[in-house]
Parts: C-alpha cells; structure tokens; sequence
C-alpha cells in the first residue's frame, strides 16, 4: 500500500477501511492482487446495483468501442442518448405515468442536486430551501448546505445561507407529526424561516443511517409543498434505481415529485447524473447550466442495458424477495445479541443494523477480515449499512449475512473477555 500512502491525497476514505489492493471484480465479489476473495456488501456506495461487469454492461460497451462510438460528446445528439432516452421514456416514464423531462447536468449526484437547487431558485425566485435532519445530498457548495451531517460542514468552506433545516419523519420521536411541525413554521410570517423554493429529501436516507420515511409522511410532504407552492426535490439518487423495490423510491407513496435527482446506478457504474423535472420547470436559457462531462456516452450505452431489468416485474420481485431474506436474518439477530442492543430497519435491499456505540465500525473491520465489505452510516457511524447488489446470488446473500452473525458473535465474546479479563 505504500504507492498510497505516498501518493494519494489523505482524503483518502474506504481504502482505510478496506485496505487491500483489489484487482478483478464479478457479480456480488471482489479478488484483490493476491486472489483473496470478497462478497461486496458496499456495491459502491450504491453505484453497483446490476453487480461488478454486469455482462450485458461489458458486451454492449465493447461492441460500442470496437464500432468507434463516441464518447465523448458534450450536449450534442449521439445514437447512444437516443437510445437511452427512448428506452427511458418508454419502460420507466410512460408505465408510471410520470412527464419529466431530462437534463444530464455532470458526472455525479451532486451535480444532479445543485441543478435542482438553482433551477427551483431561478422558477420561483426565492432563495431559502428547506432539507432534513440527517440528510445527505452532496458535498459541493450547494448541496453541503442541505446536507446535515457537521463532519462534513466548516464555515471556512463559505457561505452556507439560505438553507433551513426540519426534522425528518421520525426525528422528534413516535407520534410527533414533522410535517404538521414544518407547516406551524411555513404558516407563521414570524417564525424566521423564509418560504423555500423548494424542499429536498431521501425517503430513505441512506448516509443518515438508514432512516425510512412512512408513506403518510411522503404524502403529507408532497400535500404540504402544494399547499405553500413549494417544489419538492426527491433525492433518489442512492435509493432509487430499485433499491427499495421499485424503480423509483418515492413509488410506494403514491406522489409525483416536480424534480427528481438521480445518479449512481442509473450510469451502470460509470459516472453520469441526470435530473428529472416537470415540462413547466425547463426554463433554461441553451447554455444557461452546463459542464464538459454532462454527455458520457459509455453510460448512454451501459444504462440503456440496465433499464431492460425493468422491462417487467421479475426486478421488483427479486428484489422483495432477498429484501425479505434480509429482514428476517437480521431480525434474528437483534434477537440473539441483546447485549449489542440492535435494532434493524430498512426498506427493499437497503437496511441497518443500529448498534451500541462503535459496534458498527468494529463489526465492519471484523467482516473485512472474513472476506465481506460493509461500510457505516448514521451521525456517529453508528448504523452497519447492507447495500449488497440487487442481482446478487441468494446463496452469496447468505453467505454475507452468516458473516455478520459471526462478526457480531465475536463482538459479543470480546465484550465479555474485557468485563472478565480475560483475553
């Protein structure tokens, strides 16, 4: 690793906590330059839905290579957005009802987010936008403002001004309605928050710890935002594209955003984000937002293959399937190990595993020794994160799960040789 050390700048995160030198990668695993094998339960950070060198990926990439296609094209029309645009449109807009249309605004989500956030300043000319405790949206100006995590926050950065932030579902405890909490400041000209442009949210957050909006609460969002004119941004960029079971998260709730900001998955691992808006909301000037790599052409290519899992439901099903293989193998293990004091939740194939306070980091450097790839979520990296590929194997899926019932048994045993000296 010492080409790392030397080299590579200090920002440097997950080779810290997966330190080995990876070198080929297929499916739901990993094999680093010695051949030790891996079950990715990381999926890049959420990128690798459809799994490492999907081959419907690698074949359609290279037959687009060896045809000499372009890659590289700003905004000009190529033959591979045409196709991803109409694939687009036909399997996942027009089933769902939804009229969006499309701006490739960057190579990542948070490109995605900051168009959002100017485009709902520039239609409703006001300023201030609301986001949520514990939400994660980026970590470029505009989007590090609606982010709440102050690990990520200094005021040297700069200005982090017209951004208000409200408590997720759930953050003031059970039975506290948020919403209704949001709508006492939005009705009250005295109560220092200013009417937002537009109002930013996960419905699960992800880097927050696995924090799962209800559907009444999505519904009384997208009512509130209408009552007020406030455009509502759903941040679907590591949740979506399937992840919770639907294409889209926000599908359970029954809602139509006006925007919809998407990354990570939608390129089929290569970078490309894109944001979704309705028809009314395309008020740029040609020109007005751009950037050079807002037309990669390899992820035309790569998504165009990736919405064919859409084409029916075997995706959604597959999907509640294992999600269901999850659930109940870490239900059992919340209830086999008390003395962790853990609770699950989660949604579709993302879920968490709450834990006493570093358990969670211990249980992710443990799982790595035993061949898996776990990262932490929540504030206080307090929330073991399961992000496994949506296409993985059931027998790979548990494979992993039995890993972390290791991991945890061997926290369990550690805890107790401390409390009786011994080891």
């Amino acid at each position: 690793m010492r080409i790392f050390d030397e080299m590579e700048s200090e920002v440097r995160g997950y080779i810290r906590s997966f330190p080995a030198i990876f070198d080929r990668a297929e499916g739901a695993e990993l094999f680093d330059e010695g051949g030790n094998r891996y079950i990715d339960f990381f999926a890049g950070a959420g990128t690798l839905n459809y799994g490492h060198n999907n081959p419907r990926i690698t074949e359609a990439l290279i037959n687009y290579l060896q045809h000499k296609g372009i890659v590289h094209g700003l905004d000009k029309a190529t033959v591979a957005k045409k196709e991803f645009l109409t694939k687009f449109r036909d399997t996942i807009l027009r089933p769902r009802d939804l009229q969006y249309k499309v701006q490739f605004t960057g190579p990542t989500g948070t490109n995605s987010v900051e168009t959002a956030l100017k485009l709902a300043r520039m239609v409703k000319q006001r300023s201030n936008i609301i986001a949520f405790t514990n939400g994660y949206h980026g970590l470029t100006m505009g989007a590090l403002a609606a982010t709440g995590n102050y690990f990520y926050k200094d005021e040297s950065y700069g200005s982090r001004v017209n951004t208000a932030f409200m408590p997720f579902d759930g953050f003031l405890g059970e039975g506290v309605d948020s919403v209704d909490y949001m709508r006492q400041f939005l009705s009250d000209n005295s109560s220092g928050i200013d009417l937002p442009a537009a109002v930013v949210v996960e419905t699960v957050q992800g880097e927050g710890g696995i924090n799962v909006a209800s559907v009444q609460w999505l519904k009384d969002l997208a009512t509130l935002c209408r009552e007020f004119d406030i455009l509502l941004i759903i941040d679907d960029i590591q949740v979506g594209n399937g992840r919770t079971g639907t294409f889209f998260s926000f599908e359970r709730a029954g809602i139509h955003p006006d925007m919809v900001c998407l990354s990570k998955s939608i390129g089929g691992g290569l970078p490309m984000a894109l944001l979704l808006m309705r028809p009314e909301l395309d008020q740029w000037r040609p020109g007005e937002h751009t950037g050079t790599f807002r037309g990669n052409n390899l992820a035309f290519v790569a998504a165009t293959q990736t919405l064919s899992y859409w084409d029916n439901d075997d995706m959604s099903q597959a999907v509640e399937y294992k999600g269901n293989i999850m659930q109940e193998m870490l239900q059992q293990m919340v209830a086999d190990f008390p003395e962790l004091k853990p609770t699950v939740r989660g949604l579709g194939m993302v879920w968490g595993l709450e834990m006493a306070p570093g358990m969670a980091n211990e249980a992710s450097q443990e799982a790595f020794t035993r061949g898996l790839l776990i990262e932490t979520a929540g504030a206080d990296d307090q929330v073991l994160k399961f992000l496994p590929s949506l296409l993985i194997e059931e027998t790979i899926l548990r494979e992993g799960l039995d890993i972390i019932r290791d991991c945890l048994a061997t926290l369990v045993q550690n805890r107790q040789n401390l409390m009786t000296g011994e080891g």
